[in-house]
């Protein structure tokens, strides 16, 4: 009897050593699923934010070079911004068709990696 009282025990120690064991992995898991979520969120503010900006001179540009095409650089800033209107147009319609998946399973295949 005695010695079924200490296979108790020690199996009631390695439970409890292995509830502090998988609450730890647990925590870990989390803490790099929103370590990797994180550091995926600053990449993709940098590349925004740098793409805005290249986004923001190749307009200037295009606008200028088509002023100078038409011979009035008001109407070449007219037509420039024309022109990302329209493109703004085409993504807004094709949003819920490709833009909003597109995001969607980018965000799932990285929560889940």
């Amino acid at each position: 009897m005695e010695h079924l009282k200490e296979k108790t025990a020690g199996l009631a120690e390695h439970v409890e050593d292995f509830a502090q064991t998988f609450y730890k992995l647990s925590v870990l898991k989390v803490t790099e699923k929103a370590t990797n979520a994180v550091s995926f969120a600053v990449v993709v503010i940098a590349f925004s934010l740098l793409g805005v900006f290249a986004l923001l001179f190749l307009g200037i540009a295009l606008s200028w070079w088509l002023g100078d095409l038409v011979g009035n650089r008001a109407l070449g800033f007219v037509l420039g911004a024309g022109g990302f209107i329209l493109l703004f147009l085409i993504i807004a319609l094709l949003r819920k068709n490709i833009v909003f998946p597109f995001i969607r399973d980018l965000i799932i295949k990285k929560v889940y990696d």
